[in-house]
This record gives structure tokens, C-alpha cells and sequence, in this order.
């Protein structure tokens, strides 16, 4: 099959859970003999189309910023994306397109295309924001919240990547039969293969800077576990809009030694990082599956992660198994943090547990099924 993965941001060049998902899906397709086209902006120096791991990679465009000075997704670029991917998506005929709902705009570019050349639609959800619009954009949410609905109705074929996201696409009005549930997935191979870094840390983060991920959250319940713990040691990977404020506060509570910043890296280099680590801190209330709970799982990390009506990721989780759910406080998450370094025992145990748990998610029978997905849309 002829296959079109459309994200606006494609990784090795940005990094997020949406880009490693696409592209590790598109590395397997192709290994698999699927002709596999990944269509974003262009964030790499030289020509527009480049070839990488069997990979035809399009960048359509460039963005200006991804971000405005409040640090929300730009309005005016993903509608500039998605008129450039129209273009290039006109010059070829693929057996099956699979757009990410998210930022919405590709989605209308990609029915349209699927319309004139007669091409079956898979649009695949990671996340249902529905209220949160209002929380993200005030009163403009609204618009965010109309467009978001208007897109849920493109398609019959719709792939969630979590029940939760399920059930919150049914809550717009999306009947359950066009959904297909298809969790993400690790390459528990691949990660097996990773050394540990020889920096020794109790705790990481690794993902986007963003204000729902509650990286202060993280932060403060540092500064109370070091209370018990004074040279405790963690480490926040990753980049965002969020930043400059997370280094104030970390400098503020007098935890430079403590804390350190990383940027983004190869996923390779972060697993790096976890398997030298103790356990990983997602305080984050918005995620439609959470994959990095599992890859941090399958370097036999604990995970610490909150309840939340929007945090897929807590489903994941089960007390004293492979991590702990509790409420949104730095106070709660300290706690968890210290039973944790504190019992080393009951750590041994939770990071065995912690690995078997990332088994259920092994690449090779998640692709698989989402491989019989695009087959029987095309009818190949």
C-alpha cells in the first residue's frame, strides 16, 4: 500500500509522543514493504522531500513560530500547513491517508483530498480537549470547541489511541461503531538495547514545556522531598513555552543543584537517562494515552502520575504495581516520591512489575492491527 502519515511535526526534528508514534509506525510499515509518505513542516536544512529508514519525508513549509507570546499554539500557521499539504498531497495518489485530528485544519485539507481522488480518510485522535478549549484560548475556546466537533464528523474511519479518548469522542456526538481503539506503543527490543547514562538520578521528565503538564508541580514536590532526601537529584528533558518560568522557580527555591534542565533528544539518548533514573514524574492533567508512561515502564521506571478527568496516562497506572495515581499537590507527589526512594525493596519490585506492564504494549501486534485498519479501508 501507498500510505500518507500527516502530522505537522515529524520527528527526529521535533519531539513529541504524536511524532515518535508516527514515525515509528512509518519505519515499521516500510520494514513491512508499505510504500510510506510522512508529511509535515520542514524543520531540516536541504531539500523539501528527503529519504530516511525506507521514509519519504515531506516538508510542505516552514512555520515561522509554532508558538505566540503566551505561549499557545499559533492560529495562522497550521492553516498555512494545511494549504501547502493540499498542494503536495494532489501530486500523488495514495492508497490510505491517516491525518492526526490535532491541529485540526490538516484534517479539512486531507477530506478534501480524499474526496477529489477517492481515497479512504483515517483520522487519528490522541486527545479530545472539549472544555479545555476555554481553559487554553478563554472565550475564543469556543471556536476551538466548534472546530474541534466539525472535525470528529469528517470520517467514519477514526482511530482513538485510548478508551478515554474513545469515550470522549462518542461525548461530541461520534458514533462508538466508527471508532477503533489502537493504544501506542514501544519498541521493547529497541529499548532493551540501551545503556544507561552514567549520570545517576532519583527522578525524570521528559516531554513538552507546556503549562498543563504542572512541570511546577514537579518542581515544588522536589524542594518538600528534599527535605528528607538533600541530595536528591532530578532531571526535566524537553523544551517549551514554559520554560524560562520553570528555571525562575527552580533558581527561586534554591534547587539549581538539584534540578537540571535538558533539552530535547533522540528518544534513544532519553531512554538513556530513564534507565539511570528511579522513577518518572508526569504531573500532567491533559493526555490522550500517555506513551511515555510505557517507555519510562519499559526501563523499569515507577510512574508518578495525577488523577484527572482529561489524563489518559492515570489509566495506565496501577498503585504499588507499576506506579502511583494520586491527586494534583506537590505534597501528594512528594509523598510518592519518598516511599519510593526511601524503599528500595518495594522500588525493586514496582520496576520488575513496571516491565512486564510495557510488554502489553510491544510494538510488533499494535502495528499489526492498525496495519488490518488501513487494508480494510482500502480494500487491499
Amino acid at each position: 500500500m501507498r500510505i500518507a502519515l500527516i502530522y505537522d511535526m515529524i520527528y527526529p526534528y521535533s519531539v513529541g509522543g504524536a511524532e515518535v508514534r508516527n514515525y515509528s509506525l512509518a519505519k515499521r510499515l516500510a520494514e513491512q514493504g508499505h510504500e510510506v509518505h510522512l508529511y509535515g513542516v520542514k524543520l531540516w536544512k536541504g531539500p523539501a522531500m528527503i529519504k530516511k529508514d525506507g521514509i519519504s519525508i515531506h516538508g510542505v513549509c516552514r512555520y515561522t513560530q509554532k508558538y505566540n507570546f503566551k505561549g499557545n499554539r499559533s492560529i495562522f500557521e497550521p492553516i498555512k500547513f494545511s494549504y501547502y499539504l493540499f498542494k503536495s498531497l494532489t501530486k500523488e495518489k495514495f492508497d490510505i491517508v491517516d491525518c492526526s485530528s490535532f491541529p485540526y485544519f490538516p484534517a479539512f485539507s486531507c477530506k478534501l483530498y480524499s474526496k477529489i481522488k477517492k481515497v479512504p480518510l483515517i483520522i487519528t485522535w490522541h486527545e479530545v480537549w472539549r472544555d479545555y478549549w476555554y481553559e487554553y484560548l478563554g472565550w475564543k475556546g469556543v471556536f476551538g470547541v466548534i472546530i474541534e466537533k466539525i472535525v470528529s464528523k469528517l470520517t467514519k474511519n477514526i482511530v482513538a489511541v485510548s478508551n478515554k479518548t474513545k469515550n470522549n469522542l462518542i461525548s461530541l456526538g461520534v458514533n462508538k461503531k466508527y471508532i477503533s481503539v489502537v493504544y501506542n506503543w514501544v519498541d521493547i527490543k529497541e529499548i532493551k538495547k540501551i545503556k544507561g547514562s552514567k549520570k545517576k538520578l532519583d527522578i525524570i521528565y521528559a516531554g513538552r514545556l507546556m503549562k498543563h503538564k504542572n512541570i511546577n508541580i514537579l518542581i515544588k514536590s522536589v524542594y518538600l522531598a528534599k527535605k528528607e532526601f538533600p541530595d536528591i537529584k532530578a532531571v526535566i528533558i524537553g523544551d517549551g513555552p514554559e520554560k524560562t518560568k520553570l528555571r525562575a522557580l527552580t533558581k527561586r527555591l534554591g534547587l539549581e543543584k538539584n534540578i537540571k534542565f535538558m533539552d530535547f533528544m533522540l528518544k534513544e539518548q532519553a531512554y538513556g537517562f530513564m534507565k539511570s533514573s528511579k522513577l518518572f514524574v508526569l504531573p500532567s492533567i491533559l493526555e490522550g494515552f500517555g506513551i511515555i508512561v510505557i517507555e519510562a515502564n519499559a526501563c523499569g521506571l515507577p510512574v508518578i502520575t495525577v488523577k484527572h478527568k482529561r489524563n489518559a496516562s492515570a489509566d495506565l497506572i496501577k498503585d504499588y504495581n507499576n506506579g502511583f495515581v494520586c491527586k494534583l499537590s506537590e505534597a501528594h507527589i512528594a509523598e510518592k516520591i519518598i516511599i519510593l526512594l526511601k524503599d528500595n525493596k518495594l522500588r525493586e519490585n514496582m520496576s520488575k512489575k513496571s516491565i512486564r506492564n510495557a510488554k502489553n504494549y510491544n510494538i510488533k501486534n499494535i502495528v499489526t492491527r492498525l496495519e488490518g485498519i488501513y487494508k480494510q479501508c482500502s480494500g487491499n
